[in-house]
C-alpha cells in the first residue's frame, strides 16, 4: 500500500496473464482455439484474448471432475489430508497477494487499495476457515432402541457446478469453492465472462497446492456455458450467484434434467432505517455513503435505501452530500482511490439511465454524471436522491450502481413496512440508541443479515450470508455453508 500509481501501472504493463481453460487439472484450449476479448474497465484497454468455452469443453470438464469423485482422488482423502492441501493453497494465495490483487483490479475496475487489502486476502481466508473447520465436524450417534445403533453423517454430494460474478469475482468463486472442496466434493467453476482472470490463476496455485487433477475445474466462457452446466445430467449441486432472472433460468434447467441441488445468492435492495434517536448521526451517514458507493455500488447487499426518520432527514442529508467528495471516481490504480470504474459499457448505461429516471420522479442531490470520460473508462458520480415516498424505481429496483435513495417515514413501524415492501430480502440495518427497540425492529425485518448502529461491518466467516424471498436460498459462510454441499445419512445397526 506504500506504493504508488506508477508502480501498479508499471507491473501491470508487465503481467502474464493466463487465459486458458483449467481442466483436469491442466490448462487447454478450447476446440477450435474459439477466444473472447478481455477489456480493462478502467480505460477500455485489451487485457487478452480469454479461452471461450463451449459444449466439449463442459463435458471434459464435468468427466474430469465425476471420475476424481468417484475415485475418491479427493472425497476419500481424510480430512485432516484436505485440511493440509487447502492451508497449502491459502498460503499461495497470500504469497501471490499482489498479483492476484492487480489482475483483480485491472479486470473489474476495482481500487487496487480494496482489493490489496480486503479482497483477495478475504479469499485466503475463506479457504483457512473452511480448512480449519473440516477436521472438527462429526457424525451423530441416535438414541435408539436397545438393540440398535443409529448414526447420522455427512457425506460429499458429488459434482458441484459454481457460476459467480463479475462485482467481487475470486471472493464470490472462494465462498463456493471453500467449503464445496472441504467437504470432500469435485468441481466445476464458471467464472463470468467480464472477471474471468483471476479464477485463472488461482487453479494453478491449487495444483501447486497439491488439489488433485480433475478436483477443480475452471471454464471461462459466456452464459451457454452455465446453462449447460446447470442441464448437465452428471452435475449433482449448482450453486450461483447473480441476477434472478439467471437464478429462474437455472432452477427450470435443474428441474427439467436431473433435479440436481440448486443454491441461490440473488438480489437485493437492501433498507438502512435510521431512527431520530440515533446515537451518533455523522457516524451514519459515514456509514450510508460506504454502505453504496464502496466498491462502485455493485454489492448485491449495498444499503440502497436510506429510510429516515422525517425530522432528522434534512440533517442526515446534509451530511451524506459532505460525505461525496471522498467518494469522486479515481484511478484504480492510485491506492489513494476510494471508487473505481463500473464492470461495463452497458452496465454503465443501464446505471446512468436509472439516474435519468431518477431525475423525472425525485430530488438529485448530488452527483448524477458520468466522470472521467476521458479515461475510456465506465465511471460515474455518487449519486444521491431524496424521494418523497417509496413508489420511485430508482427507490425499488436494483440498480448495482452507487446511487442512494433517501426515503422518508414518521414513525418505526411505517419504517419496517417500507423495509418488507420489497420482492427481496438480503440484508438491512437500523440506528438507535434505545437496544430493545433496535432488536424488535430487526425481529420484525425479512432480511438475511441485519446490522444494528452500523453496516456491513464485522467480514466474520461465522456469520452465514442469504437472503429472504427473491434474494435467495441457503447460506454461503459459516458452518451452514457446508450443507449445501453435502448428503445426510442415516445408518442403522441391529446389533441382536
Amino acid at each position: 500500500m506504500n506504493q504508488t500509481r506508477d508502480h501498479w501501472a508499471a507491473r501491470a504493463a508487465a503481467l502474464d496473464i493466463e487465459t486458458r481453460a483449467f481442466i483436469g487439472g491442466a490448462y487447454r484450449a478450447a476446440e477450435g482455439g474459439a477466444t473472447f476479448p478481455c477489456h480493462s474497465p478502467i480505460d477500455s484497454r485489451l487485457l487478452a484474448q480469454v479461452t471461450r468455452c463451449a459444449g466439449a469443453e463442459v463435458q471434459a470438464a464435468v468427466v474430469a471432475a465425476r471420475r476424481s469423485f468417484d475415485q475418491g482422488d479427493w472425497a476419500g482423502c481424510s480430512p485432516r489430508e484436505r485440511k493440509a492441501v487447502l492451508l497449502r493453497w491459502a498460503a499461495l494465495i497470500e504469497a501471490h497477494n499482489d498479483e492476484l490483487a492487480l489482475l483483480e483490479s485491472l479486470d473489474c475496475g476495482k481500487p487496487i487499495g480494496d482489493t490489496l487489502g480486503g479482497d483477495i486476502p478475504a479469499v485466503a481466508q475463506c479457504l483457512q476457515w473452511f480448512a480449519e473447520a473440516i477436521d472438527k465436524q462429526a457424525d451423530e450417534l441416535i438414541p435408539s432402541e436397545r438393540d440398535f445403533l443409529g448414526m447420522v453423517g455427512r457425506e460429499p454430494i458429488g459434482v458441484v457446478a459454481a457460476i459467480v460474478p463479475w462485482n467481487y469475482p475470486l471472493l464470490m468463486a472462494a465462498w463456493k469453492f471453500a467449503p464445496a472442496l472441504a467437504m470432500g466434493n469435485s468441481l466445476v467453476l464458471k467464472p463470468s465472462e467480464k472477471s474471468p482472470l483471476t479464477a485463472l490463476r488461482v487453479a494453478e496455485l491449487a495444483r501447486q497446492a497439491g488439489v488433485p487433477d480433475g478436483v477443480f475445474n475452471v471454464l471461462p466462457g459466456f452464459g451457454d456455458i452455465g446453462q449447460l452446466l446447470a442441464e448437465h445430467p452428471d452435475v449433482d449441486c449448482l450453486a450461483f450467484t447473480g441476477s434472478g432472472a439467471t437464478g429462474r433460468r437455472i432452477l427450470h434447467a435443474a428441474a427439467d434434467s436431473n433435479l440436481k441441488r440448486v443454491w441461490l445468492e440473488l438480489g437485493g435492495k437492501s433498507p438502512n432505517i435510521v431512527l431520530a434517536d440515533c446515537p451518533d448521526l455523522p457516524r451514519a451517514a459515514s456509514a450510508a455513503a460506504a454502505a453504496i458507493y464502496s466498491n462502485m455500488g455493485e454489492v448485491c447487499s449495498a444499503g440502497s435505501r436510506l429510510l429516515v426518520q422525517r425530522s432528522i432527514q434534512a440533517e442526515l442529508c446534509e451530511l451524506i452530500q459532505a460525505e461525496l467528495a471522498g467518494y469522486q471516481p479515481g484511478d484504480p490504480m492510485d491506492p489513494a482511490t476510494r471508487m473505481g470504474a463500473l464492470i461495463d459499457e452497458g452496465h454503465l448505461g443501464r446505471v446512468l439511465d436509472a439516474i435519468a429516471g431518477g431525475r423525472l420522479e425525485a430530488e438529485l442531490l448530488g452527483g448524477g454524471l458520468r466522470a472521467r470520460e476521458t479515461s475510456g473508462g465506465y465511471y460515474v458520480e455518487p449519486t444521491l436522491f431524496a424521494c418523497a415516498d417509496q413508489r420511485p424505481a430508482i427507490a425499488r429496483e436494483e440498480i448495482f450502481g452507487p446511487v442512494l435513495s433517501v426515503i422518508p417515514f414518521d414513525n418505526p413501524m411505517d419504517a419496517v413496512a417500507l423495509a418488507n415492501d420489497s420482492p427481496y430480502g438480503l440484508a438491512a440495518a437500523v440506528w438507535s440508541a434505545d437496544f430493545a427497540k433496535a432488536l424488535e425492529l430487526s425481529r420484525q425485518l425479512r432480511a438475511g443479515t441485519v446490522w444494528v448502529n452500523c453496516y456491513d461491518e464485522l467480514a466474520d466467516l461465522n456469520f452465514p450470508f442469504g437472503g429472504y424471498k427473491q434474494s435467495g436460498n441457503g447460506r454461503d459462510n459459516s458452518l451452514h455453508a457446508l450443507e449445501k454441499y453435502s448428503e445426510l445419512k442415516s445408518t442403522i445397526v441391529r446389533l441382536r
